[in-house]
């Protein structure tokens, strides 16, 4: 994956995390090991950044398609 579209992504994940006030799981993602972690208390942290990114992906892609 190239660089441009790794920080695209990361970029993404930030804004989503910020717009559902959940960006210190985010920080917790990058600075804590969550491997003895339950992984459905990690998709209750994740899951709802996960799903608002995708949502933001298919919004701009419509958008790009509606353009002449």
């Amino acid at each position: 994956m190239s660089k441009i579209r790794k920080e695209y992504l990361y970029n993404l994940k930030v804004e989503a995390a910020t717009e559902l006030n959940r960006l210190q799981f985010i920080k917790e993602n990058n600075d804590h090991d969550k491997s003895n972690v339950q992984s459905k208390i990690n998709g209750q942290e994740g899951g709802p950044i996960g799903g608002r990114m995708v949502k933001k992906m298919i919004e701009e892609q419509m958008k790009q398609m509606m353009k002449p």
